[in-house]
């Protein structure tokens, strides 16, 4: 009767190893534990390293209904990967009515990671546009003025204007891939008010530059320098500031065409950051000198 009691005993031991075992697996790999079709897709991408494997188990999952976010995501990711970025535009794009509305803003900030990587600049600018409408009508992080972010595995906190500083940095930057320079330095000079950091202000400086705004581009770009900037203590916007400060200095670069494409016609896009503006900056005046010169602008195209 003993032994019977000792082999039970350990079995039950070895059984309690394993499972421990399993756990500490997908604890390392992080993975999901399970069986169904999401899970091996991870497994096949993340422990197998196999991507093309692991797109048809994505694929097998979303048309099962297994974890269709996570799915879909890392699906487009995989494609992307792969060179495949096209190919996971249209897949997110067909497929993300399937998914969670709680999930739609990822599945956006994935559509402009594919969109950048495409070359898709006026694609880019459209759905930058669009997350910054749902935060002016309170609809962005699900009403929250928080969410939990991700990057590389580890969890913070972003909030709402970070955010928003963050997109119109995104929009600047495709803004300046067009070369419109005056419409980029409108962002640019907004996600600065809201949010501000050494990156922007380096682009910032480099749209002033364009125009032959080169007292204004050499003050924002020496306050990077002076660490007057948060960021300004991170090496590689540094040494770009010092590199268009010495552009500066050696040439005087042309003045390229005002093109405000992608901004004219577009006063409930302005009047939504001017909204903004007045909640999270009630000292400065109504509008921003910018947007007076833009008017004038405007005045001077319909003549």
């Amino acid at each position: 009767m003993d032994e019977i009691s000792s082999k039970m005993m350990m079995m039950m031991e070895n059984s309690s190893t394993s499972t421990k075992k399993e756990e500490l697996f997908h604890v390392i790999h992080k993975v999901p534990s399970g069986d169904g079709p999401y899970v091996r897709a991870k497994h096949a991408q993340v422990v197998q390293k196999d991507p093309e494997a692991a797109i048809v188990l994505f694929w097998k999952a979303i048309n099962a209904g297994d974890r269709v976010d996570s799915a879909l995501k890392d699906m487009a990711v995989v494609m992307k990967q792969l060179d495949r970025s096209e190919e996971a535009i249209e897949a997110v794009k067909s497929f993300r009515c399937l998914c969670t509305k709680q999930a739609q803003e990822s599945l956006d900030n994935v559509l402009i990671d594919l969109y950048k990587k495409c070359g898709k600049v006026d694609e880019q600018i459209v759905l930058l546009k669009q997350k910054l409408r749902s935060i002016y009508r309170g609809e962005a992080f699900n009403g929250k003025p928080t969410k939990t972010a991700r990057s590389h595995g580890k969890k913070f906190q972003v909030s709402i204007r970070q955010e928003t500083s963050r997109i119109l940095g995104n929009l600047g930057w495709a803004y300046m891939q067009k070369t419109n320079y005056m419409a980029a330095e409108v962002v640019y000079q907004k996600a600065q008010m809201i949010d501000p950091d050494a990156n922007k202000a380096c682009n910032l400086g480099f749209c002033l530059m364009k125009q032959a705004r080169y007292d204004e581009a050499r003050s924002v770009l020496e306050d990077v320098l002076q660490g007057k900037i948060p960021g300004a203590d991170d090496i590689r916007p540094r040494n770009r500031a010092e590199e268009l400060l010495m552009e500066l200095d050696c040439q005087k670069l042309p003045p390229l065409s005002l093109n405000l494409l992608g901004l004219d016609g577009e006063e409930d896009f302005v009047e939504g950051l001017e909204r903004l503006m007045n909640e999270w900056a009630p000292n400065r005046s109504r509008r921003l000198p910018i947007f007076e010169e833009i008017s004038q602008f405007r005045d001077q195209l319909a003549c």
